[in-house]
């Protein structure tokens, strides 16, 4: 079919998903008049971004790096659609090795590992991000610094993978042993006891007291890579940890240290976070598109943000979304509240 230019439609997008992407990540478009004789040009604000797929309903179209404009547009010849809008993450931090989630306290604060190739000391260990998004060097003696946590008192823990210590951080960085013995530690968090939940990836949760007494709470499948931990407002403990399968599953430990599958069918989840709704968000894949999924409290899962490399992920108290990668730190002004830290 030959198609004469001004005969062809107005493209007319009914829907994006997902709705928020950070750089690398793709948008689904779904219209009418998308395609005709020529490849859509999309935009996100000014900036062209590269369509991987495009036909008369459907284009595919990847977050190029100089993004920062949620206002998507597809045109054909001379024609443009109406804007939808998206929600871009904008980087705030690089030159990271984040492995797990960020920590973030209740003002603001971020922290976020250098972890570095196993069994290597790299210079620093933990950088402190504060509230403008200027980064300092806070941790300097953890090697393969990998899980972070923060108490009641907002005092920072840090996992290691390479000696399976726990350190406890002062407020100037400085470390002292706070367990040892974790075996792989890696995920950690907190509940409202005061109980600190360390994940050794080779199959046991540990729980210690807050007179460092030490438990095995729970076994489990052995990592490949680590476990991550998040508590949700049912008082369970939430737990991935990435198999050699692509359809692994989210386990639920009561406290009793019950084990059960909460959702099977993610692809190598890992760091997640719940929000003050009680909803679960966990760095993943769905269906083959890697990002962020969200699970409702009744286990239904919906791809909520795309992105490559994304590790852990955690809420700012502006209500904004903090998605780390394998390199990097992304703010997306999600508009969600996260869940209070026990």
């Amino acid at each position: 079919m030959t198609f004469r230019r001004g005969t062809e439609s107005k493209p007319e997008i009914y829907s994006v998903t997902p709705g928020a992407a950070i750089p690398g990540g793709q948008f689904e478009i779904r219209g009418r008049s998308l395609s005709g004789s020529l490849r859509p040009e999309v935009r996100l604000g000014d900036v062209e971004a590269p369509v991987i797929i495009g036909s008369d309903s459907l284009v595919i179209a990847r977050v190029p790096e100089a993004a920062s404009v949620g206002e998507l547009t597809v045109a054909q010849q001379d024609r443009g659609s109406a804007p939808w809008t998206c929600e871009i993450g904008i980087q705030i931090a690089d030159s990271l090795h984040p492995v797990a989630n960020p920590a973030v306290d209740p003002f603001g604060t971020i922290y976020a590992t250098f972890s570095g190739p196993r069994g290597q000391k790299a210079p620093v260990s933990v950088y402190q991000i504060d509230p403008n998004y200027a980064v300092r060097p806070f941790v300097t003696e953890v090697t393969n610094a990998t899980g972070l946590a923060l108490d009641a008192s907002g005092q920072l823990y840090i996992s290691s993978r390479h000696d399976g210590i726990v350190y406890q951080a002062t407020p100037s960085g400085n470390t002292s042993v706070y367990v040892e013995g974790m075996g792989t530690a890696t995920g950690l968090a907190f509940n409202h006891e005061g109980n600190l939940f360390v994940g050794d990836r080779s199959g046991t949760i540990f729980k210690v007291s807050p007179t460092r007494q030490i438990y095995v709470f729970a076994t489990l499948e052995a990592s490949i890579s680590a476990y991550h931990l998040a508590f949700g407002p049912d008082d369970y403990l939430y737990v991935t940890g990435p198999t050699t399968s692509s359809f692994d599953c989210v386990h639920r430990i009561s406290p009793q240290g019950e084990v059960e599958t909460f959702y099977r069918g993610l692809g190598r989840p890992q760091g997640m976070a719940f929000d003050s709704a009680g909803n679960l968000y966990v760095a993943a894949s769905l269906h083959g598109r890697r990002g962020v999924v969200r699970i409702d409290g009744a286990g239904q899962a919906q791809f909520f943000l795309s992105g490559p490399a994304i590790v852990g992920l955690a809420f700012l108290p502006s209500r904004s979304m903090l998605v780390a990668t394998a390199n990097s730190l992304y703010r997306v002004d999600a508009g969600i509240q996260g869940r209070p830290l026990p």
